[in-house]
């Protein structure tokens, strides 16, 4: 559960107002579970978003780690990402302010036009170098449900979480991709299979996205072992994660990862 705007540490609110201005109004943001905090706020410099999250007593906790990460990717993923204005860090928690966006979440339906802006920001995507400021490394994800991990290693920029959600398009059909919380380096091609169940849930059959994740070549040039093998770990560690987290998205994802596995390794028509 979020954390209301009220939640926030005086020192901390001071820090904010120093690089927004007076806050006249706070909206929460209605959908995303990587920060304690996500708003945009309405100020006399205009717009923004900002996000923050507190700590535990004794070190960064998941939140407030994601939000370093977020941070330290911006500057160098500007063509995708809106610009962090300023940071703040106070009370024992961590703020970050965004320029805000003007957007609607992405349509990932079968047929959607959006599918062309989506396929475009993916293609520039993986034409950018990772900078050395991501050091988080996606194979580790698999860790605990595979002896070797090694097949989905890489030094490819990665997303790791391009959701509708995640995927804002602009008037004028500009995308911007939003919350880098799970940034990693790895082999290209596990972005697309990291988003091979959001196009499930769209409406896609495992043939259809099958079919679309195809035009990359980074897919292409995969081994098919190696991409069987991250199926099944990803639907494993999925079904894993829901034994334990009984949210409904959770088991949704659950569901959609093992059909693409099972699917992918035969195991239906």
């Amino acid at each position: 559960m979020r954390s209301d705007w009220t939640d926030l540490p005086e020192q901390l609110r001071h820090q904010i107002e120093a690089g927004t201005g007076p806050i006249t109004r706070v909206v929460p943001a209605p959908a995303g579970n990587h920060a304690d905090i996500a708003a945009m706020v309405r100020t006399a410099k205009g717009r923004m978003f900002v996000k923050a999250a507190r700590k535990l007593a004794d070190r960064d906790g998941p939140e407030v780690m994601s939000l370093r990460r977020e941070a330290a990717v911006n500057p160098h993923v500007t063509e995708f990402a809106p610009r962090l204005l300023w940071q703040a860090e106070a009370g024992g928690w961590l703020a970050l302010g965004f320029e805000h966006v003007d957007g609607r979440p992405a349509d990932f339906s079968p047929g959607s036009s959006d599918l062309e802006i989506l396929a475009k920001t993916v293609h520039a995507l993986q034409a950018t170098p990772c900078p050395d400021v991501v050091r988080m490394r996606v194979e580790r994800r698999w860790s605990s449900v595979a002896e070797d991990v090694s097949p989905m290693a890489g030094n490819a920029l990665l997303h790791a979480d391009l959701n509708e959600d995640n995927f804002l398009i602009a008037s004028g059909g500009r995308a911007h991709l939003v919350d880098w919380a799970f940034v990693s380096r790895g082999a290209a091609w596990v972005e697309l299979g990291l988003l091979i169940p959001w196009l499930l849930k769209a409406g896609h059959t495992p043939a259809g996205a099958a079919d679309w994740i195809a035009q990359f070549p980074s897919w292409g040039d995969a081994e098919p072992a190696d991409i069987d093998l991250f199926s099944e770990v990803f639907a494993e560690k999925w079904r894993i994660s829901a034994q334990s987290n009984t949210a409904e998205w959770v088991a949704l994802h659950a569901r959609l990862a093992r059909r693409w596995a099972d699917y992918r390794l035969g195991r239906q028509p």
